[in-house]
């Protein structure tokens, strides 16, 4: 009875293991899970050199995350759609710049903040037109649009930093806290829930993943393959200017040049969390996942004191091997 009962616990485990790496963000789950189990038993350990569960660390990670995690959710939205956007780092500070400069000049936070969410929606759709009416990679046409934004951020502002300093109530919303929890945290967890509900529980992200898997068979059934294109391109705008707000409320002021390499990182993020590069497969909790992966490894080489490079080093990695993978579980999905 004892040896017939060995088998089926671990035919159990391995049905489960299997179960968790044929969901989409199964993988990562698992890595992430693992990191955590590691980091928290080190921080338990040696609790003066690795401070891993000190308040302090953990509201540092609560105010970092959601920036680039925004940044993840617009671009990985585009990139499950077939697209890519490169010029959301460009686009983040250019909103954060007009929205405090407008706030320095009188105008109240809660209309300024709209406008400049409402500047990120139109340069997406702006993306999104020029990509589809003639027909040219999105790659190269927000490669452009990164270049022309991040120039026209110095021509509007000069080289100069922009502080901002809105009402409290502006403040306490987008940087206070609730009940000890960061307010740009809970954020990001509504947008994820958000978007988890419109991709994978409305009928638009069967769209979504239609036009990025299969553009030619999506239209056959009737999608309307671009417009789902130019929603999803000015969704990845609207959030590039949402994370640019929620750094500029941490922060109280605005560098020109602050967001820099940041769409690099939002694709990363989504390459890690199990997006394909080819369109058609992802999930926002993967792409979350892969947001808060990305800045527990770089916490914890800041905690050892490592040098910078080695987050490069080590991320780049990461892509490389995440992106392997993606496509090993497509080849298979495909035989």
């Amino acid at each position: 009875m004892t040896d017939s009962a060995v088998p089926k616990s671990r035919t159990k485990k391995q049905s489960l293991l299997k179960q968790i790496m044929t969901m989409p963000a199964g993988a990562i789950l698992l890595v992430f899970a693992t990191l955590q189990i590691v980091c928290i038993a080190g921080a338990l350990a040696y609790p003066d050199d690795f401070r891993y569960l000190s308040p302090q660390n953990l509201t540092i990670l609560m105010k970092a995350i959601p920036v680039l995690g925004c940044l993840a959710l617009g671009a990985g939205i585009l990139m499950i759609a077939g697209e890519f956007d490169l010029s959301i780092g460009s686009v983040y500070t250019l909103t954060a710049v007009l929205m405090a400069s407008l706030v320095d000049g009188g105008m109240s936070a809660f209309i300024a903040a709209p406008l400049g969410i409402l500047l990120g929606v139109m340069i997406g759709l702006l993306n999104g037109t020029i990509t589809l009416r003639f027909g040219l990679p999105s790659f190269i046409v927000t490669l452009g649009g990164l270049l022309f934004w991040r120039g026209a951020v110095l021509l509007y502002n000069g080289a100069v930093q922009v502080r901002f300093d809105p009402e409290p109530a502006f403040s306490s919303l987008f940087a206070g806290t609730l009940l000890g929890i960061n307010a740009a945290f809970i954020w990001i967890v509504l947008f994820v829930v958000g978007f988890y509900l419109l991709l994978h529980r409305h009928k638009f992200g069967n769209h979504v993943f239609a036009t990025g898997g299969n553009p030619a068979a999506a239209t056959a059934i009737g999608i309307n393959t671009d417009r789902v294109k130019l929603i999803a391109f000015a969704i990845a705008g609207g959030m590039a200017a949402v994370a640019g707000i929620i750094a500029t409320a941490r922060v109280g002021s605005v560098q020109p040049g602050q967001g820099a390499g940041l769409e690099l990182q939002a694709i990363a993020a989504c390459v890690i969390g199990g997006l394909s590069l080819r369109g058609g497969r992802g999930s926002i909790i993967g792409i979350f996942l892969g947001v808060m992966l990305i800045h527990t490894i770089t916490d914890v080489l800041l905690l050892l004191r490592a040098p910078g490079f080695y987050l490069d080093m080590f991320i780049a990695t990461l892509i490389v091997v995440a992106a392997a993978f993606n496509h090993l579980i497509e080849r298979r999905g495909a035989a």
